[in-house]
Order: structure tokens, then sequence, then C-alpha cells
């Protein structure tokens, strides 16, 4: 199996959760390769980019966290593959332009990259109007997100014919600081869905 972690924006390679899971992994001694991709960079670039790893492997699934969780959603209509969202961002677009406003974008997020318009209209145009492939995704939802409404996940995700898996908890917050504790139940969703 081949787990490709999608981390939040913002985030890195250097993720906690996709420390955490690839951590996990090799103390398991699984047969699990983890993949850290660094997704900072324009949304198109980042969805060619996840395509090219998904074509050329074996296995798939993926873990997304807040826009990861995004961008899997998309990757799974696209491939089928399954997923396991934590805290996913559903309109990422408009959540930008919220927290940033008109006057601070171009937002920089790094050297190589400053958020701007164009990117927005690129997230809205990818997004899948309804969740496709519903029962192969399983989400991780924190009612005492600060960033994100749990909510609008909630009822995306349960509004298919066959809904996603959901979880949701009391309390906790956007990072899902208890995620290591769920790796295992993670994995187990993941290596189901493969099988």
């Amino acid at each position: 199996m081949n787990i490709i972690y999608l981390h939040g924006f913002q985030s890195s390679a250097l993720s906690i959760k996709g420390q955490q899971i690839k951590d996990y992994c090799q103390q398991q001694g699984q047969k699990v390769r983890v993949h850290l991709p660094d997704l900072n960079m324009p949304p198109e670039q980042t969805m060619a980019h996840l395509a090219a790893m998904i074509e050329n492997l074996d296995q798939v699934v993926l873990v997304g966290s807040s826009l990861g969780g995004f961008y899997a959603t998309q990757l799974v209509a696209k491939y089928g593959v399954p997923a396991v969202l934590i805290n996913p961002a559903m309109r990422p677009w408009q959540l930008f332009r919220d927290l940033f406003g008109s006057d601070q974008i171009p937002y920089v997020v790094n050297a190589e990259w400053t958020l701007d318009h164009t990117h927005l209209d690129q997230l809205e145009q990818m997004a899948v109007p309804f969740v496709q492939d519903a029962d192969k995704i399983l989400v991780l939802l924190q009612q005492g997100d600060e960033v994100l409404d749990y909510r609008e996940a909630q009822r995306y995700y349960s509004n298919a014919s066959h809904p996603s898996m959901l979880i949701t908890e009391a309390n906790g917050n956007h990072a899902m600081e208890n995620f290591a504790d769920k790796i295992p139940m993670a994995l187990q969703f993941l290596s189901d869905c493969i099988n």
C-alpha cells in the first residue's frame, strides 16, 4: 500500500500528522510506503503533481488534512482511490477570501508561491459538486475546529446516496491533536478499501 499524505495550507512535507503516520508504519513493520509531498504550490500544479504520483504507484490511498482533504476529495472522484480526511476544507476559495480579505490577496505563502485570485478561482472550478465514491472516504471531524465549521463537511459527506463514514468528536481543534490515536483505525479502513 502507498499512502500519500496531503498536508494542509501553510503546512509542509514535515507535517506532524504525516510524520506520525510514517513513524507508526515503520514501528509496525508494515509493508506500507508513506509519501509526504510538499504541496505548497498553486492548486492546478498541486493536482497535476498528485495525479502523476497516483498514476505511477500501485495500491494508492490518501490521507488529507484541511486543504489536503479538499484535494483528496477531488482525487477520489477522479481515480476512485480510498481516502481518510481530517477536518477537510469544504470551500477553500471562500475560506481564504474570508481569512485574508481582498486587501491581503495576493498572499505570500512561501518564496515560490503567492496565493492570488486566479488560484482561488482554480480551487472553486475543481470542486466536485457532490461527493463521489463516498463509501471509500472516512471523514474525521472535531466540533472544536477553530478554522472550519465541521457541519459543512458533515452535510457534504453524508448527503450522498451512499454516505461516507463520518466520525465527529466533541471538542478538539483544527489540528486534531489526538490524530495519532486514530492511525490504526484509519489504516484499517484504507486497507479494507483496497483489498
